[in-house]
Formats: C-alpha cells, sequence, structure tokens
C-alpha cells in the first residue's frame, strides 16, 4: 500500500533524522521533508505564537497544510507536549503524537508515546552559579537552552544557545538591566537529544501499528483502542484496576479483537487489590 509512495514530513525542526530511516525501511516509501512549510505558524515552544489546539488537532493541521502545499497524498507530522506526568505530577515528562495521513487510502493512524526521560525545566536565576548549576542539570551542552528578560517576555530571545561561550553573553546581555533572567530549556527536537530519542521510539510504535493489519478487511493500523480493568486478585479473585485485556479495533470495517492477560499474567499482586489492601 506504501511501497515506493512519497512520504512527506512536516517538521522545520530536523525530524527527519530520526523519522525517515525507520519509515523508509518499514514502509518502503521514501521520505520528503517539508522544508518549505513553516510550522511554526501554528505554535512555538517559546510562546511568541501561542498553540491554540490540543496536540492532536495541532499535528493534523500541521500534516494536511503541508501535504496540501506539496501536493502529496501521504504525510506525516509530530507535536509534543512538555509538563507534569499525567500520574506521576511531580515529574516532568514528554508527551509525543505522531500522526500518519493517508488520502489515497483514506486512512489516519496515530500514536502516543509518554516519557519522562526528558530534561525539561526553567526557572528565573540571579547568579552566574545558578546559570551553571541549571546548565549542568539541562545536560547543557549537548541539550539547547533559551534566555530571555522575563517569563512572559518574547519581545527578544536567545535561542539554540549550546556553548558556554553564547551561554555567559546571553546572560550578561540580560542581567545587566535585570534583576533576574529568565531560562529554560529548548525542547526543539534538533536541540534536544532526550526529545529526539522519544520522537525515536514513538516512530517505531508507529510503524508497527501502521505494519499491524485488520484480520478481517486487511487494512493497515489494526491497534489497541481501549484497555479493560479488572485483572483479578491472586488472594481475593476481586477485580482490580489493573490491566485485564486490550481491545483492538479498526478504522475501516470496526472489526474488534479482544487479547486477554496482554502483561502475560493472569491474577494481580494483592498489595493492588483495593479489597486486600485498602
Amino acid at each position: 500500500m506504501f511501497k515506493e509512495r512519497t512520504l512527506l514530513i512536516a517538521s522545520k525542526h530536523e525530524k527527519e533524522n530520526v523519522l525517515a530511516p525507520i519509515l523508509e525501511k518499514e514502509l518502503g516509501v521514501k521520505c520528503l521533508v517539508a522544508k518549505e512549510f513553516d510550522t511554526d505558524q501554528l505554535g512555538t515552544f517559546t510562546g511568541e505564537i501561542e498553540r491554540k489546539d490540543d496536540p492532536i488537532t495541532t499535528a493534523r493541521k500541521k500534516c494536511l497544510l503541508a501535504m496540501e502545499l506539496y501536493n502529496c497524498d501521504l504525510g506525516i507530522a509530530s507535536e509534543g507536549s512538555f509538563g507534569a506526568h499525567p500520574s506521576i505530577h511531580f515529574v516532568p515528562a514528554d508527551d509525543e503524537f505522531l500522526i500518519f495521513i493517508d488520502k489515497k487510502n483514506d486512512l489516519e493512524i496515530i500514536i502516543r508515546e509518554l516519557s519522562t526521560e526528558t530534561n525539561f525545566n526553567a526557572a528565573e536565576i540571579r547568579s552566574e552559579s545558578e546559570l551553571r548549576t541549571f546548565a549542568i542539570n539541562a545536560q547543557f551542552p549537548t541539550h539547547g537552552l533559551i534566555l530571555r528578560k522575563h517569563k512572559d517576555d518574547y519581545t527578544e530571545s536567545f535561542k539554540g544557545v549550546t556553548n558556554w561561550y553564547q551561554l555567559n553573553e546571553a546572560f550578561q546581555h540580560y542581567s545587566k538591566a535585570n534583576n533576574a533572567v529568565y531560562i529554560e530549556t529548548d525542547m526543539r527536537a534538533m536541540y534536544n537529544p532526550s526529545r529526539m530519542k522519544v520522537i525515536e521510539k514513538a516512530v517505531q510504535k508507529l510503524a508497527a501499528k501502521i505494519n499491524s493489519l485488520c484480520p478481517q478487511c486487511q487494512t493497515p493500523g489494526f491497534g489497541i483502542t481501549e484497555a479493560k480493568k479488572g485483572l483479578p486478585c491472586e488472594s481475593c479473585s476481586f477485580p482490580t484496576n489493573s490491566t485485564l485485556s486490550h481491545l483492538y479495533s479498526c478504522q475501516k470495517c470496526n472489526f474488534v479483537q479482544e487479547e486477554k492477560y496482554p502483561k502475560g499474567k493472569m491474577n494481580e499482586e494483592a498489595m493492588y487489590c483495593n479489597i486486600c489492601n485498602p
């Protein structure tokens, strides 16, 4: 279905470095980067342009606009969000979405990769020692940094700072007129190897989902659409909140298949049971 077709990558932040090799190998496509398409028009990490939509909607818009510009019927785009982990609130997380659109076959395949492997951070700093501490914790200089006057001042900023000379120059530039300088990790993929690794995991997951065919109609993208709770407790057999089964469904023919015990165990430990361990 995809072999020898051109796949457009809607990115200006060098994500093709991890996307293209995997997609070309797994799908047999020929990747083309939409270099003339400005993805920043839909929002920037540094706040100059606010992202108005959720990540999936933004990724879809990004993909479709680029496909229209290049007159291409096969495209891929990604969108990431950074902040507190949804269930481990004190831990920062990288939440990546990838969307694959095939207009020719009316397909849209989406995956999500949520990871705590991120250096995401920001702070107001007042001294060179605070600057150095923040930079080291942010894995600088292999990971880029951004500096500006204040958190909510987007009129001027130093982006993509990747060496100590640049970092000190930027700090001195802002600290001369301000008591504090705002510093944050640069989360654009080409300045953030940690994020690039998460995107790489995401595209591996996407390729696997695309290559997963519906048993009934052979449509690509046969994947998990629901996780059912209720794995019984090993002690009292009461249903727990742990996953009992995964439901796989096809977006074309609506065929549904249930896979029980996806984690390879038929019972949950009593410590996770609300009856045995309330």
